[in-house]
């Protein structure tokens, strides 16, 4: 049976898969401290929602290995599905650059992903720090979607103009839907497209341009919006590997 793991943050998506997980019949176990309890490491298939600061640490004593994207996925995707331009870089080359554009981390929120320039970006890291750096864009709509083998399970549109849509429910039309799903499939049936077994692609649509993909995220952690947390727990159970 799956024990689903979690850290000690209440969060509204945490309570909304903890729910999800009682239904299904699926034991819960929520964690209070860095060092797992013995009785929670035995558990038979422990299905990982985590917190990114304490997630290694957790996964390595269950002794299994978090799936996340590789730093340079986002510049490797085709240009057709990106729809503009991105580049790995470093905090010190990032730093030259006198023009705003968007810079981000790869994989986590060590610092805020934003439109800098070179001299606003924040002090304090290494300058070997690994930098996405992309061409500024307006996003009409941005959407969630959560991957299992190349198969989208359930997809939410989070924001409509850079907006929060928690207030609307999350809710999207059935013309939006077609749309994603077209442009989605098209996507996953492309082998040239690196994913792991359980992932989580955020797409929308720039405006004046089309459909593209804004990134990929690690399932073990990724904010549900409002996806089907049923299904959302079924990626969840492959986010995480044997080490």
């Amino acid at each position: 049976m799956p024990t689903l793991i979690l850290t000690p943050r209440y969060t509204d998506d945490a309570q909304a898969l903890w729910r999800a997980a009682i239904e299904l019949g699926w034991d819960v176990e929520r964690l209070t401290r860095w060092d797992v309890p013995t009785h929670v490491l035995d558990v038979e298939e422990p299905v990982f929602y985590l917190e990114a600061l304490m997630a290694p640490l957790l996964a390595e004593q269950f002794k299994l290995r978090l799936l996340e994207p590789p730093i340079d996925w986002l510049p490797q995707l085709p240009e057709q599905y990106r729809q503009r331009s991105i580049r790995l870089s470093t905090l010190e080359q990032a730093r030259q650059l006198d023009t705003a554009v968007f810079i981000k981390p790869p994989n986590d929120k060590s610092f805020p992903a934003r439109v800098y320039t070179g001299a606003e970006l924040p002090e304090g890291y290494p300058d070997e720090t690994p930098v996405l750096i992309s061409e500024i864009v307006p996003w009409e709509k941005e959407f969630r979607c959560f991957i299992l083998n190349r198969t989208l399970k359930t997809f939410s549109v989070y924001l409509r103009e850079g907006v929060l849509q928690r207030d609307n429910h999350f809710a999207h039309t059935p013309e939006e839907e077609e749309a994603l799903l077209a442009f989605v499939s098209t996507v996953l049936a492309d082998e040239t497209v690196q994913l792991p077994l359980a992932a989580v692609i955020d797409v929308g649509v720039i405006r004046d341009r089309s459909w593209a993909v804004v990134e990929q995220n690690a399932a073990w952690g990724a904010g549900i919006y409002g996806c089907e947390p049923t299904q959302v727990l079924e990626v969840l159970r492959y986010a995480a590997i044997p080490a």
